[in-house]
């Protein structure tokens, strides 16, 4: 499979997992992880709180070093590349849980930001590039407003222009709707969908939301925390119609089960 240091990866595979196991010191989060994220999908990888979601996701972005196994971005070896890992992480864009605004600067400031520091463009350049990347998540108008000015959910729209200023490759999104009132998060999962469609980028998201997973997933990966692994992954809707895992229906249930317990 790998030749050179590099992987034979088949042609609609944009990232590539191969027997990944993840910790901290001692530790043990996640182990002997495969599975293949598609270009241009939307992949949902989910699971309850402590389940390894995130660290996964930083695994992904080169945040966390993987105590065994391999991350492939195509044939590159992600997971033992120097120079060329500053090339992929150039075609990432990453969407924080709070946005992870700088509250010191404004809203075109922070989205300019990467362009200023990873391109040669001009300032009228870039404040054409910062107004069209605004427009496109609809807050056209709020170039001067500071992130204390704004509300959470501009904030996360705030944090995703930012993140597709470089209109990056892959796009990566943790808890996008954490702290969002229903309105606003389906708001952003029409967003994350026009942005797929308009960028043609292949889309992470780690979510435990169910509204979410439904809504925008072509693909699910589900982490159990208990066997620190990955036990299903598939379209939700076919998951929930044939798996026969208890854990894995009780997550894609809990919502149905918590409204029928709340009926009088």
């Amino acid at each position: 499979m790998e030749r050179n240091g590099k992987h034979s990866a088949a042609r609609s595979d944009h990232i590539v997992v191969r027997n990944l196991s993840l910790g901290y010191g001692e530790r043990l989060i996640l182990q002997d992880l495969n599975f293949s994220i598609r270009r241009g999908e939307i992949f949902v990888i989910m699971g309850g709180s402590g389940s390894g979601k995130s660290t996964l996701l930083r695994a992904l972005i080169g945040l966390v070093e993987p105590l065994a196994g391999e991350i492939f971005y195509g044939d590159l070896n992600f997971t033992t590349a120097l120079e060329e890992r500053e090339r992929v992480l150039r075609r990432i864009g990453v969407l924080y849980q709070g946005g992870a605004l700088w509250s010191s600067m404004t809203l075109a400031e922070n989205v300019g930001l990467p362009l200023a520091e990873f391109t040669d463009l001009g300032p009228d350049e870039i404040r054409e590039i910062v107004s069209l990347k605004l427009a496109l998540v609809g807050l056209k108008g709020f170039e001067d407003f500071y992130p204390n000015e704004l509300s959470g959910g501009m904030r996360k729209r705030g944090g995703l222009a930012r993140a597709i200023a470089l209109d990056p490759e892959v796009l990566f999104f943790d808890e996008p709707s954490s702290g969002l009132d229903p309105v606003s998060a389906r708001l952003l999962d029409d967003l994350i969908l026009e942005l797929r469609a308009s960028l043609g980028a292949t889309i992470i998201v780690v979510t435990h939301d169910l509204a979410s997973i439904f809504a925008i997933a072509d693909r699910a990966l589900f982490l159990d925390p208990e066997r620190k692994t990955a036990t299903a992954l598939g379209h939700p809707k076919e998951l929930l119609a044939n798996s026969t895992d208890p854990k894995l229906r009780l997550f894609l249930t809990r919502g149905e089960a918590a409204n029928e317990e709340a009926k009088p």
